[in-house]
């Protein structure tokens, strides 16, 4: 039989990549990224200048179709792959990513009259301006007793569908009528490609609370909610949800003609970024947990029945292998604090030295960090740079570093920042094991493990584990060409199943990282004291993060007032 080939299409924070994969044993061919040309809008809206509040995190749609007419024909360029080859697409994305769109699917904020307007714009994953929509819907839904609660741990955040849109009805009442669907940004995506609007299990499941059986919370919850929302599910939520190995459609023709593939090519049903790894390392059966390690860290753990977990983002039945539970939890920054260090805490000398040495900075306070045995640096922090997903669910925690001294050397600072990523996974680990779930086997994919040896070490030494890793660099990419594969079934050269196609395509190296039992005593006792401060800082209702960022937000609201009456008065003869 002729070759056959799918592209995984990687929706990131910052950029979008196609990775074009052989189906016969998941080796990459090809791949081509585009960064975003808008990036992640955290200040103000393109053009206009328009500013935005703190907390907020906003993206261009159409930097998502550049992904689409550039990486797309530039696999096709490098390979020299016949375009009829290409059987499948998928798509993997950020999530909860969500844009309003009017009834021809249009993002509102394409609307001429729209575009100054915040609120019409793709809210991103890490928009976190919604957390007080989050804290009444929580308590709402405790109070009533709501069923679909314990599926999500006791908490919905603030990062997810509901209070996205919620922020959007209360602050902006006018773009919330105009808005026809709210949409997450793959299923948009994958309607450009297909012209047909589908929902993803995988999104609608552990983003928008849907349930296989029960459906979307209900009406009387909404409307105890805002009664403006009673029908949100039957009307801006509608549309048909697709279980993930669904073929959502075929590439149109003139999508095709932009993207350089032929017309008919099978396009599956979206998926969540993170949970696309999991088929890709071949963690198909329970007891196997996923981290997805990058900007943020995600961890998916595959079981065999529905348990509550506290804490967590999440369980869906079939929402990551068809037959499995898939459970999500996560840390909301991960690389992201690693990359704010270098970038706005540390000392010129650092850059300077690394420069000398022809090493990046990350490699040069990497090796010096490795000198160190843990405890050494005296250090401990909390790992809420950007609040706290899981167990916590609370987007108004933040960082903190304990120990410093006018001793404290720039890669005792790294490695403590390490330390307290790992620390934050095991206190997921071990919410799962006390909930009744098993962890068997821990795996490692995204951009951080392939590029620290050490922060992978300290992983396995915190949580006393052996850990697998990736072999593939584009585990998202990898496992979203897989679901291109099932898309377009075994007749037409994929594959009938997902598990089907990973016992083929799966990728994991023969290198792992296997724990230090003297490492992990130490690690042991300093995990105490982490638990220690995450329990003081984090469970109290009225802490002192919350106290300082309430200040903050208030002196910035008074800031605002004092500028626009400045630029008011300049205005007068």
């Amino acid at each position: 039989m002729s070759k056959t080939y799918a592209i995984g299409i990687d929706y990131g924070t910052g950029s979008g990549r196609a990775v074009l994969v052989d189906l016969a044993d998941g080796r990459e061919i090809a791949e081509h990224v585009t960064v975003y040309p808008h990036g992640v809008m955290c200040r103000k809206l393109p053009h206009s200048g328009v500013r935005l509040e703190p907390d907020w995190a906003l993206q261009h749609p159409g930097d998502y179709m550049a992904v689409l007419t550039a990486s797309v024909p530039g696999v096709i360029r490098a390979s020299g792959v016949s375009p009829e080859r290409v059987v499948g697409i998928g798509v993997d994305f950020t999530a909860c990513t969500i844009l309003p769109v009017d009834d021809s699917g249009v993002p509102l904020c394409f609307h001429p009259e729209l575009k100054e307007r915040p609120h019409a714009w793709v809210k991103l994953w890490k928009h976190h301006a919604a957390q007080d929509e989050a804290d009444r819907i929580n308590e709402i839904a405790a109070l009533r007793g709501e069923p679909f609660l314990p599926r999500y741990g006791g908490k919905l955040s603030s990062e997810w569908m509901l209070a996205k849109v919620w922020q959007i009805l209360g602050e902006a009442p006018d773009i919330y009528e105009r808005a026809d669907r709210f949409l997450e940004a793959a299923d948009w995506v994958i309607y450009q490609m297909t012209g047909k609007m589908t929902r993803s299990s995988c999104m609608a499941g552990y983003k928008a609370n849907w349930h296989k059986r029960a459906g979307y919370p209900g009406p009387g919850f909404l409307k105890a909610l805002d009664p403006r929302l009673e029908n949100l599910a039957e009307t801006k939520l509608r549309g048909e949800v697709f279980p993930l190995g669904t073929k959502a459609g075929e590439l149109t023709a003139e999508m095709a003609e932009k993207m350089g593939l032929a017309p008919g090519t099978a396009v599956a049903v979206g998926i969540i970024d993170a949970h696309a790894g999991v088929p890709a390392l071949g963690a198909v059966t329970p007891g196997k947990l996923v981290m997805a390690m990058g900007t943020s860290i995600c961890h998916l753990l595959l079981g065999a029945e529905e348990k509550p977990v506290e804490g967590m983002c999440g369980v869906v039945e079939d929402g990551i292998i068809p037959g499995c539970f898939g459970y999500e939890a996560g840390q909301s920054a991960g690389g992201d604090i690693f990359a704010w260090y270098v970038n706005e805490a540390l000392p010129g000398y650092v850059k300077e030295a690394a420069a000398a040495e022809n090493t990046d900075v990350h490699g040069w306070l990497e090796n010096r960090a490795s000198a160190y045995k843990p405890g050494e640096t005296g250090l401990l922090a909390l790992d809420w740079w950007n609040g706290n997903r899981s167990v916590l669910v609370d987007a108004n925690l933040s960082g903190l570093i304990v120990g410093l001294t006018l001793a404290t050397k720039p890669e005792e600072i790294y490695r403590a920042l390490l330390e307290a990523t790992a620390f934050g996974t095991r206190k997921i680990v071990d919410t799962f094991q006390n909930s009744g779930l098993e962890v068997n086997e821990l795996f490692a994919c995204g951009g951080l493990p392939q590029k620290n040896r050490l922060l992978m070490q300290i992983y396995a030494d915190v949580t006393n584990r052996e850990i697998k890793v990736a072999a593939s660099r584009q585990t998202p990419a990898l496992g979203a060409a897989m679901f291109g594969a099932v898309a377009a079934g075994a007749d037409r050269g994929g594959y009938a199943t997902i598990v089907e196609a990973a016992a083929r395509m799966a990728r994991v190296s023969e290198d792992t990282y296997k724990p230090d039992a003297a490492n992990a005593a130490v690690y042991d006792k300093l995990y105490r004291e982490y638990t220690k401060l995450h329990d003081y800082f984090g469970r109290d209702a009225g802490g002192t993060m919350k106290e300082l960022k309430a200040v903050k937000e208030q002196t910035l609201r008074e800031k605002g007032t004092e500028r626009h009456r400045g630029q008011k008065q300049d205005l007068l003869p």
